[in-house]
């Protein structure tokens, strides 16, 4: 893996840990010579995880809608920020550049471009790797909801696997450098419910 495109906040949490595994990642990203791709912005989750590739003298690369310039303010020390039109483009840029993705904790924002990346993946449109880093169980309801949809007969559990998990950065950069995608679809038959 040469490029990670990382999706979080643009707040900082409740709980001082999200801001500093935050910081960590970024740390840990350009110490293992691994590019960052991100939202472009200077605040929050996401500016603690350009700042800590940043501390460790890493590439990182912002992808940032023209829109929220005022509103998430654009990171100046980037090595690139690249200014797109719409929340749409800004998706797609940030997969072109990668070869995997991370999600941190963040909001309604996160979680949408956090779906749309997996649903890619289950969709066979990329097989790149796609992992939660769950800080201090941020994520452990999510995870329980992904469990029932499975059980429920939503959710295929090979695709279920497509999911990365872990609450260790380095736990987790390793599961994402074994990954192997599925070779099955999405749709589930009668028959497999």
């Amino acid at each position: 893996m040469k490029s990670i495109t990382v999706f979080c906040g643009s707040s900082f949490g409740s709980d001082e840990i999200f801001k500093n595994q935050a910081v960590l990642l970024g740390q840990t990203l350009a110490q293992q010579n691994i590019q960052l791709v991100y939202g472009g912005a200077d605040v929050g989750l996401m500016g603690a995880v350009a700042d800590g590739a940043l501390q460790e003298g890493g590439k990182v690369i912002g992808v940032l809608p023209r829109f929220l310039q005022s509103k998430e303010i654009a990171h100046t020390r980037l090595t690139e920020l690249i200014v797109v039109e719409t929340m749409h483009e800004r998706k797609t840029k940030m997969n072109e550049l990668c070869d995997g993705v991370i999600v941190l904790p963040g909001g309604y924002g996160t979680l949408e471009e956090f779906f749309e990346m997996i649903t890619w993946a289950q969709l066979g449109l990329h097989q790149k790797p796609i992992g939660i880093l769950n800080i201090d169980g941020f994520y452990n309801d999510l995870i329980k909801l992904v469990q029932n949809m499975v059980e429920k007969g939503f959710l295929k559990q090979v695709n279920q696997k497509i999911l990365l998990i872990s609450d260790s950065v380095n736990e987790l950069l390793e599961k994402m450098r074994n990954y192997k995608a599925p070779a099955v679809g999405k749709w589930i038959s009668k028959d497999e419910i």
